[in-house]
């Protein structure tokens, strides 16, 4: 028995300096390639190009795909290079992952394919180096990856899967996160969000509305998540085909609405003593769009824009934006939201009294103007008032429709 783990013992001390060797030249190779930004590079793209769920992300949402990916790499390299396994916080890092996607609606077996293109990509990368890695070390590398994306296959569903359960049990909740994850921008796809609102049970207003209010007392309280709830069953009632959302950012409440639901919202305001902006003019893919539009113009908008029977609407958030030197569309655009029907050929005879009106500064000069009697003029302001619903008269509406007039023609 001696003898044997004297022999165990030699030999151990004659391989040693040949795992020492292997695991230098692993992590030769681990330190060239994380010290490249090409790779992480390497390894987003093609996640972007196989996995259709990577596609369309925003600017936002890559920033995070690099740094998990970034991650990705380093962990898998080290493990080749040590010859070791996931630890416990690689675990919970996984889960956590997993957990974050199925709040945001990206199907699991998207994320896993994506997982399983960046092992690609890595043991690529690995193949390329010089000088190449040895059969025994690609062999090696490619019993890590697959051992690793087992592991992790398995970790990352079952998170996935307990995450989607916990959003589906509490409805309420599910809705509300929902909206939060919309206006934030957290969705891969229309095609994901489609997917998350099946599971929920539901289908989302498309046209929708998406009115961002709050109170008239900027001092007072904010409004809370009952009193939002209240305001959207006020809105839509409690029936329907489609499933209406509420929540509460900051001191103001954000609702999702079915377009026309939005005809009402200032009178329920007014009630509340509420002022808000209504946006009804992008997708679904741009509720986060919407909602930066809606809360940049409160935030901007001086007090004479608002006016108890109407709320700012698309045509006033983006002029705001205009004024504020963040134009967020064309002056063409503009000028459509903000004329509306004027712009059409059987309506030039009021576009042009509007822009005489604009021009001169009253109904007298402008009917002398054109040569028309006063009250004709005065007919014809009021039913460019219908046709935009924006009163010339009005201080706030006029300067729109005077910008309106300027720059989209």
């Amino acid at each position: 028995m001696t003898k044997e783990r004297e022999r165990v013992r030699q030999e151990r001390e004659r391989i040693r300096p040949e795992h020492e060797r292997v695991r230098q030249e692993r992590e030769r190779i681990r330190q060239q390639l994380i010290a490249a930004p090409r790779v992480v590079a390497t390894i987003v793209a093609a996640v972007r190009e196989q996995v259709p769920a990577y596609a369309v992300l925003d600017d936002g949402r890559l920033h995070e795909v690099r740094a998990i990916a970034a991650w990705a790499l380093d962990r898998m390299l080290h493990l080749w290079a040590t010859d070791g396994d996931l630890t416990s916080a690689d675990l919970r890092r996984l889960r956590g992952i997993a957990a974050a996607r199925a709040a945001d609606g990206r199907p699991v077996q998207s994320v896993l394919r994506a997982y399983r293109v960046a092992a690609t990509v890595i043991t690529d990368e690995v193949a390329a180096c010089t000088p190449p890695p040895s059969a025994a070390d690609a062999f090696a590398l490619a019993r890590t990856a697959l051992t690793t994306l087992d592991t992790l296959s398995e970790e990352m569903a079952t998170a996935y899967t307990a995450t989607s359960e916990d959003l589906t049990a509490d409805r309420a909740r599910a809705l509300r996160l929902l909206l939060d994850d919309l206006i934030a921008g957290r969705h891969a796809s229309i095609g994901a969000l489609t997917d998350r609102a099946a599971r929920l049970g539901m289908q989302l207003p498309d046209p929708y509305c998406l009115l961002v209010a709050e109170p008239l007392d900027a001092e007072g309280p904010g409004v809370t998540q009952e009193a939002a709830g209240e305001l959207l069953a006020s809105l839509t009632g409690r029936g329907g085909d489609v499933t209406s959302l509420a929540t509460v950012r900051g001191s103001r409440v954000v609702l999702m609405l079915p377009a026309a639901a939005g005809a009402t919202a200032p009178e329920a305001l007014r009630e509340r003593a509420l002022r808000g902006c209504a946006i009804s003019g992008e997708s679904l893919d741009r509720i986060a769009v919407a909602h930066r539009l809606a809360a940049d113009a409160l935030d901007a908008a001086p007090a004479h824009a608002h006016h108890p029977a109407r709320v700012l609407t698309d045509g006033d958030a983006h002029v705001l934006a205009l004024l504020a030197g963040r134009p967020a569309t064309t002056p063409e655009q503009i000028g459509r939201l903000i004329l509306g029907p004027l712009v059409h050929p059987g309506r030039r005879h009021l576009l042009e009294a509007l822009t005489t009106y604009l021009d001169t500064g009253s109904a007298t000069a402008a009917a002398r103007s054109l040569g028309l009697h006063p009250q004709s003029l005065r007919y014809r302001l009021r039913r460019i008032a219908d046709l935009t619903t924006r009163d010339p008269r009005d201080p706030w509406q006029r300067l729109t429709l005077d910008i309106a007039r300027t720059i989209g023609h």
